[in-house]
């Protein structure tokens, strides 16, 4: 398969602060990886890297600069303002911008697209309404929405099943299986039982990233990776509890 993005020996942290160190990652078309790691083991510092967001001290993005893949990103919802004066429908539309001209229009077919969209996730109602009005829920649809409207080649979620209502849960993964035949995607979550279920690989990121080309992990491989994750099974489904940092 076609490599769409990769990282070589890379470091990454803030001012004087190295957060992560000796990273390496290739993601090819159709990959399907969820990230794992603990609270502070630098998850959002890769993210930051992988979405041009933050200059790497040392290493390596490749391909890089106006070459990069064009990337659907999915934030945690947490982190949106939702008192900003925005309908659904522009927040969707905007994942286009940086595909338009400045102050550019968007055409019939973008309107069309969007719409599309809301209808599959079910908010086409809601195209209307101020974001600051939605649910948990109802705003995780918005947001993936506008993360994949412009078909891109890389879809990264993160922690996208923490405001995710039950009904749409099972949803999500299905529309993410769906995307998958067309582009790569990554997950990063807490529930690892979760993303076990679904994804095709699993990347650990504490301090370093250790990359494991399964969906299946076990307790000892955790513990080589220097992943402070404890797996307990019950039947079918994994769990998970977060170890004390030392």
């Amino acid at each position: 398969m076609r490599k769409i993005l990769e990282l070589k020996s890379l470091t990454a942290g803030y001012e004087e602060k190295v957060v992560l160190k000796g990273v390496n990652l290739m993601v090819k078309e159709n990959d399907f990886l969820g990230i794992i790691g603990p609270n502070g083991g630098g998850k959002t510092t890769l993210l930051k890297v992988i979405l041009g967001i933050l200059k790497p001290m040392e290493g390596e993005i490749s391909p890089d600069g106006s070459e990069r893949c064009n990337i659907g990103y999915l934030p945690q919802i947490n982190q949106i303002d939702k008192k900003f004066p925005i309908s659904v429908k522009e927040v969707v539309l905007s994942g286009l911008m940086s595909h338009k001209k400045i102050f550019g229009r968007y055409n019939s077919d973008n309107k069309q697209r969007a719409e599309e969209l809301m209808t599959q996730m079910g908010i086409i109602h809601l195209k209307n309404k101020n974001i600051g009005e939605l649910s948990g829920g109802q705003m995780q649809r918005v947001f993936l929405c506008r993360a994949i409207i412009s078909d891109p080649q890389l879809l990264i979620l993160d922690e996208p099943d923490t405001y995710v209502d039950s009904n749409f849960e099972g949803e999500l993964y299905e529309i993410l299986h769906q995307l998958n035949s067309h582009m790569a995607i990554i997950v990063v979550s807490h529930d690892v039982g979760t993303i076990c279920s679904h994804v095709k690989s699993i990347a650990c990121v504490n301090k370093t990233l250790c990359y494991h080309d399964s969906n299946v992990i076990s307790q000892e491989q955790l513990k080589a990776y220097n992943c402070p994750i404890d797996l307990i099974t019950h039947g079918e489904v994994p769990h998970r509890v977060l170890k004390q940092h030392k």
